[in-house]
């Protein structure tokens, strides 16, 4: 009878060669390790207390001895008579975020680009960059200075201008103009780094063959720069539709008072007032459950959309 057998050293050559890969690029594993190892402690490991939103946690008890209520405080919260005030706030900022801060970035990355005099172009890249590094305390501080009802630099403005004085942070209707465009000068420099990157890899062919053509320089935007950079917008675009209910709360929460309150409380504030503050962890945590449910219902479904109009996806 004849012997079908597979040879051993036939059979195990794949998993030889994939050994043999790993070993030989081992240096950019390595360098991967300290990453995979913090994503895996910081944000796989701490979903095991995500059961607590499904329990009524008693410290005593720990999670495990914590008696089961299934969805009793994600009902408390869909029933809590603020639930859509923190709902339209915090949607609120993020469009607005959305709508007027995701375009200059892109905007400005262009403009940046097309300067010609390399140190002009460094230098504003430098100063534009430079407000992504101050600290979130020292931006609220200076906000709070800078809008001072009486000895504030933009009151004073206004009123040598002729205008009346405003307490901007004692008026709702203005926490979310300032919050936005305090977060658009922050940030829009630094949002244009890995627009210049992408505007860096189009083809300087393309560039050549559009001024032979005699294309003037708002041609070469439209038809070249936009077109080039589309597939990076549409990524990044996704990722912040996702993150729609998800607003940082450190800004929010420095430049929060009772006056403004009525704008300025978001989820992250109310998440941080009752679960840290008040100790009611199940609760919060079914709140923080639903908030990233919202979110991925969000990312799929932008995510498909793109996926379907511009064959730009995340998947």
């Amino acid at each position: 009878m004849k012997d079908t057998t597979v040879p051993s050293a036939l059979t195990s050559s794949p998993a030889r060669t994939r050994i043999k890969q790993i070993l030989g690029a081992y240096q950019l594993y390595l360098l991967a390790l300290p990453a995979i190892i913090y994503i895996i402690l910081f944000h796989y490991g701490p979903m095991y207390g995500v059961q607590i939103a499904f329990k009524d946690f008693r410290s005593s008890l720990g999670i495990i001895g914590s008696p089961w209520v299934g969805f009793k405080h994600f009902e408390r919260f869909l029933a809590f008579p603020n639930f859509w005030l923190l709902i339209r706030n915090t949607l609120g900022i993020s469009l607005y975020a959305l709508l007027v801060g995701f375009p200059l970035p892109i905007a400005l990355a262009i403009m940046i680009n097309e300067v010609r005099i390399r140190s002009f172009q460094k230098t504003v890249q430098m100063i534009s960059y430079a407000p992504h590094f101050i600290s979130t305390v020292v931006v609220a501080g200076m906000i709070t200075l800078y809008l001072n009802h009486d000895h504030g630099i933009i009151n004073n403005l206004v009123a040598a201008l002729g205008g009346p004085r405003i307490d901007y942070l004692a008026e709702p209707e203005w926490f979310k103009t300032v919050f936005v465009m305090s977060n658009i000068w922050q940030h829009t420099g630094w949002g244009t780094v890995i627009y210049l990157a992408a505007l860096a890899g189009i083809d300087p062919a393309l560039v050549e063959a559009a001024e032979i053509d005699g294309a003037s320089r708002l041609q070469k935007i439209w038809h070249i720069d936009i077109p080039g950079i589309t597939p990076t917008i549409v990524i990044l675009l996704i990722l912040r539709v996702g993150q729609l209910l998800t607003v940082g709360f450190e800004k929010i929460l420095l430049l929060q008072n009772p006056l403004n309150m009525e704008s300025s409380d978001v989820i992250a504030t109310y998440i941080y007032r009752i679960g840290l503050l008040g100790g009611q962890f199940s609760f919060t945590a079914a709140i923080g459950v639903f908030n990233s449910i919202i979110n991925f219902i969000l990312l799929i479904s932008v995510n498909q959309l793109a996926r379907r109009t511009s064959e730009t996806s995340l998947w």
